[in-house]
């Protein structure tokens, strides 16, 4: 995803919202100043700074980084890729679709990367399904180890995190959402 996407989705965000940079910085608890150069271009969040805005806005994540609408496409060219320095890569494979209140996405680690999220809005749960290499998943303060062809389903409105082994991990990861939100109706109805 570029830059200038994010940008405009941000923006676009804040304005449907009608809140002011101070506004939105109170309830993202990301900095006014962060939010302003995100807005402008001038800096690349990290996914966990995406994560905490689209908490605030009570959005999810798809929202703030994806580019496909909901399609019947099996081509992998149509969906957006982000990739974090020093952090993930993430795919979105199917964007939020508020009917079934989920999104999925492929996400692959570096050999013996860790990423440590925060809670997420209350009531969302994560189910990973491991595609290739040895994943472990941080739940309840300790980490579940999970090979290839194994899953898991928990609970995300707490801390949890992802460490890849040695040879890195794949795998896909769904976010199930107890509730659409009434901004994110609104911008789906538009369109």
């Amino acid at each position: 995803m570029e830059s200038d996407e994010l940008t405009l989705k941000l923006r676009d965000v804040r304005a449907a919202s009608g809140l002011s940079l101070s506004k939105v910085a109170d309830l993202t608890g990301v900095s006014k100043a962060m939010l302003g150069q995100i807005e402008r271009g001038e800096s690349s969040p990290t996914i966990a700074t995406l994560w905490k805005i689209a908490k605030g806005f009570q959005l999810p994540l798809s929202a703030l980084i994806g580019t496909a609408a909901m399609r019947d496409t099996t081509d992998t060219d149509v969906f957006s890729t982000v990739t974090f320095p020093g952090s993930i890569e993430v795919k979105i494979v199917f964007p939020f679709d508020p009917a079934l209140g989920a999104e999925t996405f492929h996400v692959e680690l570096s050999p013996n990367q860790s990423h440590k999220s925060p809670a997420h809005a209350a009531g969302v749960t994560e189910e990973v399904f491991v595609l290739s290499g040895v994943l472990e998943i941080l739940r309840n303060d300790k980490w579940v180890p999970l090979q290839a062809g194994q899953g898991l389903r928990f609970a995300a409105d707490v801390p949890h995190g992802y460490r890849a082994g040695d040879r890195g991990a794949a795998f896909l990861n769904m976010h199930h959402y107890s509730q659409s939100t009434e901004l994110f109706e609104q911008d789906r109805t538009s369109q």
